[in-house]
């Protein structure tokens, strides 16, 4: 069955809207337009069926399981999900500008309410994170999406180095980015030089998406067989494909043979 919502919400200062389509057993999120925003399988409600979502975990390659996980930018809550199930030492904290968002999220996509691991605000994401501590953060995952894209204030190289700022020593952002997007490499070179050259691109094999990490110290020069071996212990423990991740990152990152280099 293939279904598409009307708005949820005909207030006339809503700037957002929000349709659901299910299909095959899949129920989709879409903001006003074809381009699918979260996914969520309903069999199994907590399997990140965009690879994208899988991606962010990419990080985990990288740097320890986050104590403290900010997440800008809800959609169907699908990463927030996963987080809460998954890793269960993280506290994590989501901001999304749109309510009719959350509500949708915990109505239609398994949310979970907050308790004392997950708190969802309404509000808006930047003044959100200029707000917290400096060094307060493990993990930041900016994924705020409108139906033309990118939120504009939210790539910033102002933004950026808020982010910086507000990670501790081992903290990385994670930001979603389309590679097809005429400001990719913009992004990019804005990322690189807020980050002092500390940035990783992690391309999704499922259409457009790019991760990119930027690292608030270096990473050195991690060596494949070590990437490796740290991707067979995080496949075993959270049944994601880090093999295939370390494999992509050849793709969009300096390397040789033995090592790449951040």
């Amino acid at each position: 069955m293939l279904f598409r919502s009307k708005r949820f919400s005909s207030r006339p200062d809503d700037d957002i809207a929000i349709d659901i389509s299910e299909e095959f057993g899949i129920r989709k999120l879409h903001f006003g337009h074809d381009d699918t925003q979260s996914a969520m399988r309903i069999s199994d409600p907590l399997e990140l069926v965009l690879a994208y979502s899988r991606c962010v975990f990419g990080a985990l390659l990288f740097v320890p399981v986050p104590s403290t996980m900010l997440l800008i930018g809800l959609g169907g809550g699908s990463i927030a999900k996963w987080a809460h199930a998954k890793l269960p030492e993280t506290q994590i904290t989501c901001v999304e500008l749109h309510p009719q968002v959350i509500a949708v999220a915990r109505s239609m996509f398994g949310l979970p309410d907050d308790d004392e691991r997950l708190a969802v605000i309404a509000g808006d994401g930047a003044a959100h994170l200029v707000g917290m501590d400096e060094a307060s953060c493990d993990f930041i995952v900016m994924d705020a999406y409108s139906a033309t894209g990118i939120a504009p204030p939210l790539a910033t190289t102002e933004f950026f180095a808020a982010c910086r700022d507000r990670l501790s020593d081992n903290g990385v952002l994670a930001v979603n980015l389309w590679g097809s997007d005429k400001r990719f490499q913009q992004y990019c070179e804005r990322l690189s030089g807020v980050f002092d050259g500390h940035l990783v691109l992690l391309p999704a094999r499922q259409k457009g998406n790019v991760i990119a990490f930027a690292f608030r110290k270096g990473q050195g020069e991690p060596r494949w067989d070590e990437l490796s071996r740290r991707a067979t212990e995080l496949e075993a423990a959270h049944g994601l494909e880090f093999g295939e991740f370390v494999s992509d990152l050849a793709r969009l990152n300096p390397h040789n043979d033995r090592k790449l280099f951040i």
